[in-house]
């Protein structure tokens, strides 16, 4: 889309298969919502039937983008319902950051083809982040090859204990034994740096939650995009840790579960608030803040209201051609 067309209020900028385009978290002037009837807010265009595509820059698509239990109804139809899953494009290699129900509609998608190559990243395993793996087609096609990745984890547990804990009686009908495709289950320790093919690098770092979780950083030809969910803050000051990995980053992937004033009534549940991905973005110079694992009771009209709040903290457009500060939503997808 020309970056000339028309917009209200509160319209931002993404980039497009060409490094322009237009993203609106009000309305079109034919009055058409930009998450509703409006234009595809997917910036690769070159998704067709049939066609599975795995362009060689970085790109970040969002498949789920709620935090904590699946949301249906019409209020979220926007912003969309579906828990964490991200889908991570870099050099020809498709990285897949946990497997919260919106992975179930990327495997839609991925079906189309066999022999796929998948890496599957975790960022801990409480159940929001896990509760689409068993509904992920890919692992169901016996060419397919598929690696989960789990940094969080202490001894007794391994990331194929909780999976197989998660598909056992009486939870669930069938066991591990029912995946077709070859699966691997690999451990590291958060902080370590991980092999992802000769061009594209993986700096991982612990994160402030219960039971543990690890954030990431994908780096690919100078470009850079951090994925820091869940986590929780320390008041009144900046988490060295999550600083340092995002540190210049394009796109900063962040937990925004609560804001400011409802973060009182949460201490100790692990999440954070936009406010204080702001905060971060700024003291970190990261480019783009993508506000993200939306609250269950922040519907489409609450979201529009933080969207326009943090448009006032972060105006403008960062180097990278993306607007400083974005609300995450499905389908929604940043080239840096």
């Amino acid at each position: 889309m020309d970056r000339s067309a028309g917009f209200r209020p509160y319209a931002l900028q993404w980039a497009d298969g060409s490094g322009a385009g237009q993203l609106a978290l009000g309305t079109f002037q034919d009055g058409t919502s930009v998450d509703g009837g409006g234009p595809p807010v997917d910036s690769e265009g070159d998704r067709l039937p049939g066609k599975v595509s795995l362009a060689d820059g970085l790109k970040v698509r969002f498949w789920g983008v709620r935090g904590s239990i699946s949301c249906p109804g019409a209020e979220y139809a926007r912003y969309g319902g579906n828990t964490s899953c991200l889908e991570v494009t870099a050099g020809g290699r498709r990285l897949i950051f946990d497997a919260g129900t919106g992975i179930r509609t990327l495997g839609v998608e991925l079906a189309r083809q066999a022999g796929l190559d998948l890496d599957i990243y975790f960022t801990h395993t409480h159940l929001d982040h896990i509760s689409g793996l068993t509904f992920f087609a890919p692992l169901f096609e016996r060419s397919n090859s598929v690696r989960m990745w789990a940094g969080h984890l202490e001894a007794p547990y391994t990331l194929k204990k909780v999976v197989g804990h998660l598909m056992q009686a009486p939870l669930y009908p069938v066991s591990l034994d029912v995946f077709q495709a070859s699966v691997e289950f690999r451990e590291f320790r958060a902080g370590e740096l991980l092999s992802c093919g000769d061009a594209v690098g993986l700096r991982t770092a612990p994160l402030n939650h219960p039971n543990g979780a690890t954030g990431y950083r994908v780096d690919y030809r100078g470009k850079s995009i951090c994925y820091i969910t869940d986590t929780e803050h320390r008041e009144g000051q900046r988490d060295r840790t999550i600083v340092e990995l995002c540190r210049g980053a394009d796109v900063m992937i962040y937990d925004s579960s609560y804001t400011d004033e409802e973060y009182a009534r949460y201490r100790g549940w692990g999440h954070s608030t936009w406010q204080e991905g702001v905060r971060l973005a700024d003291a970190a110079g990261v480019g783009t803040l993508a506000i993200f694992h939306h609250d269950p009771s922040h519907d489409d009209a609450f979201m529009d209201g933080v969207a326009r709040e943090a448009a006032l903290l972060r105006p403008g457009t960062a180097a990278n051609g993306l607007p400083r500060v974005i609300v995450s939503h499905e389908g929604l997808t940043l080239s840096p």
